[in-house]
């Protein structure tokens, strides 16, 4: 597996957004999930639309099994809602259910789909699907998200691990922004 690094420049995060989003809305809701909720591959291919609604309305948070619930942010909301008034799916369909048949999009179509969105939009280096996890924990640390947070949602044993997986690097002088916003 090659390595892939964090879409650290926003732009290209904007860039990327707006081609999915004129290219596929399924395509669009992925890349926004996995760069705000920061799951993994396997985790995000398998979400169900009753793992992100109720009753009608998108769910604030999405629960997984033995794991801490994760925030959907308005960016996420937004675009299920989106999504789903677009393409009618059963409560119990895969949100990126596959075009062919009733299961999620493969590993592999997942990576063709943001691999090409990030060629087609200029991206420098390494891009796959592991880069829409990195970007999330970049930008959340970067943010003020406590590196201690992080590395407890990536599963990691040590915050360096987390600081070296998001590329940061101890002696970067990184402005982090915290914004309680009342």
């Amino acid at each position: 597996m090659e390595y892939v690094e964090a879409l650290k420049d926003r732009k290209y995060i904007q860039l990327i957004k707006e081609y999915l989003k004129n290219y596929s809305l399924r395509d669009y809701l992925f890349f926004v999930m996995g760069i705000n909720m920061g799951l993994r591959l396997s985790e995000l291919l398998h979400v169900k639309v009753e793992d992100v609604t109720e009753d009608g309305k998108v769910k604030d948070f999405y629960f997984q099994d033995n794991e801490p619930c994760i925030y959907m942010n308005k960016h996420v909301k937004l675009a299920i809602t989106e999504y789903l008034h677009k393409r009618k799916l059963n409560a119990t369909d895969y949100l990126f259910k596959s075009q062919k048949c009733a299961s999620p999009i493969t590993r592999q179509q997942a990576y063709r789909i943001i691999n090409k969105a990030a060629k087609d939009v200029g991206v420098p280096g390494k891009v796959g699907t592991h880069t829409l996890r990195k970007t999330f924990g970049y930008h959340a640390y970067r943010s003020g998200v406590a590196v201690s947070l992080l590395q407890k949602h990536f599963h990691h044993a040590t915050p360096s691990e987390t600081l070296r997986y998001l590329g940061i690097n101890k002696q970067e002088n990184i402005k982090v922004k915290i914004d309680v916003n009342l």
